[in-house]
């Protein structure tokens, strides 16, 4: 027997509020993979490191040591955490790097899209707000990225959590080696740095941390940021870049 409210409009508003199964952290190209990740997982993939991005007079300044760990294994002594993402902007890595990697690269195909659609690119606003909806949506643990980047109003960091909050810093950290290059940015960072003021402040932290954490070392990622593009260099010797 149909009920009496059967194909009112009372029934369709009704059935139009009715939940869904979409994802509103879901790219616009493709679908977020379908990850289950147990606490041992978890474990093997952590990876320490230290990464440091500061803004500039000029735009952003990002280094990142080499050294990739598996438990108490140097697993790479050339792992590049320090990619672009963005015509001008720029992401580091620390935790897993497979979802680090897959995140990187939905970041490249939405500002790409982005680009396609509108005629322009993705403000840091908006490309800092997709990171962090990425994040959330649970399918890159363990991550904890941080993005630098320059648009109109100048250079940008954005800090995370591996659950996808974001705060905009002057200056940021991630990884292991974290607590060892804050002790330098806190007494030498100013936020009128030149970019080659800049670059000593970052590498004599990155110094600092590689010094005392275990899972930080091998050389030196560093990617310098303006409003003409971002040039990523690697180097062993950190005094190289000076």
């Amino acid at each position: 027997m149909r009920s009496p409210m059967h194909g009112s409009e009372f029934s369709q508003n009704a059935a139009r509020l009715e939940p869904d199964d979409t994802n509103p952290y879901a790219p616009e190209i493709g679908s977020i993979p379908d990850r289950s990740v147990d606490t041992e997982d978890i474990q093997e993939l952590k990876t320490g490191t230290t990464t440091i991005g500061l803004t500039t007079a000029d735009g952003v300044v990002m280094v990142t040591d080499q050294r990739a760990s598996l438990g108490h294994m140097v697993s790479s002594k050339t792992a590049q955490k320090v990619e672009a993402v963005h015509p001008t902007g720029a992401l580091t890595i620390s935790g897993s790097v497979s979802a680090a990697q897959s995140l990187i690269r939905n970041l490249e195909v939405e500002n790409n899209l982005y680009e396609t659609r509108r005629g322009e690119d993705m403000s840091m606003e908006a490309l800092s707000t997709l990171t962090s909806n990425l994040l959330r949506s649970g399918a890159f643990l363990i991550t904890v990225p941080v993005l630098g980047g320059v648009d109109e109003e100048g250079g940008h960091i954005y800090s995370y959590d591996a659950l996808g909050g974001v705060t905009e810093e002057t200056y940021s950290v991630s990884g292991s080696g974290s607590q060892f290059a804050l002790g330098v940015l806190e007494q030498d960072y100013h936020e009128d740095l030149s970019q080659d003021d800049a670059r000593e402040v970052a590498i004599r932290a990155l110094k600092s941390a590689v010094e005392r954490d275990t899972a930080s070392g091998n050389g030196m990622w560093l990617a310098e940021i303006d409003e003409e593009g971002v040039e990523i260099s690697d180097y062993e010797d950190y005094d190289a870049a000076l």
